[in-house]
């Protein structure tokens, strides 16, 4: 077993539910509560923050079609940068994740959450939207460049009573602790942040320096290779 890092580890719960309480708050409290009991009994801890986007409606509306950030959404975007894991969690709505939650990942820097573990989480009336997580939450989160763990979780009202849900949520809270433990996210920051394609701008000018004298640079400034 790994020796854990002495701090805590940082967890971030993004939940978009929509009721109170809301069924995708209580997948996703029950899975940041199995991965602190997990982490802990291996000698680590965990801290939790939540972040409701029913709270951010209003900013994250505003940051789509424009360049402002409200306070709510950068502690939000703060919260996320300097998370160790993320439990990302929606409800699904007519066979995709809800509006809101696609639109705060949608303005967050493309550079924010990369190499961070994240467990995905979705809730719905029906099985019917059960593959919405593997089918669309795991190609927005792989653009995000995330590292998603193995198991997803999904629950319609019929699996709150199936003990197969809890052996899943089991399961991705283990995976998602290994994962943080391991300090993957850090060593990529750390030692690889170079050999990413990074957005000018992106992640709040933590992006890679731009070479003034480069070739590019020359040629965009009008002048030549020769």
């Amino acid at each position: 077993m790994n020796t854990p890092d002495k701090r805590p580890y940082a967890l971030v719960v993004v939940t978009a539910g929509t009721g109170d309480p809301s069924s995708t708050r209580m997948l996703a409290d029950r899975t940041a509560q199995r991965t602190a009991e997990l982490a802990q009994r291996r000698g680590g801890s965990v801290t939790v923050q939540v972040v409701d986007l029913r709270e951010l409606a209003t900013e994250v509306t505003t940051a789509l079609i424009s360049p402002l950030v409200g306070p709510k959404l950068q502690q939000a975007i703060d919260a996320l940068a300097t998370a160790d894991g993320v439990i990302a969690g929606t409800p699904v709505f007519k066979a995709a994740p809800s509006g809101l939650f696609s639109s705060f990942f949608q303005v967050l820097d493309n550079d924010l959450l990369i190499a961070k573990p994240v467990v995905l989480a979705a809730t719905a009336g029906t099985a019917r939207h059960s593959l919405v997580v593997d089918e669309q939450l795991r190609s927005l989160f792989g653009y995000l460049r995330t590292v998603v763990v193995p198991t997803s979780l999904f629950a319609a009202p019929e699996d709150w009573g199936d003990p197969a849900l809890n052996k899943r949520i089991e399961r991705a809270a283990f995976e998602l602790v290994l994962l943080m433990e391991s300090g993957f996210a850090q060593q990529v920051r750390d030692e690889s942040w170079r050999s990413y394609q990074h957005e000018l701008g992106s992640a709040g000018g933590t992006e890679t320096a731009i070479e003034i004298d480069s070739d590019l640079m020359r040629l965009a400034a009008g002048g030549s290779l020769g």
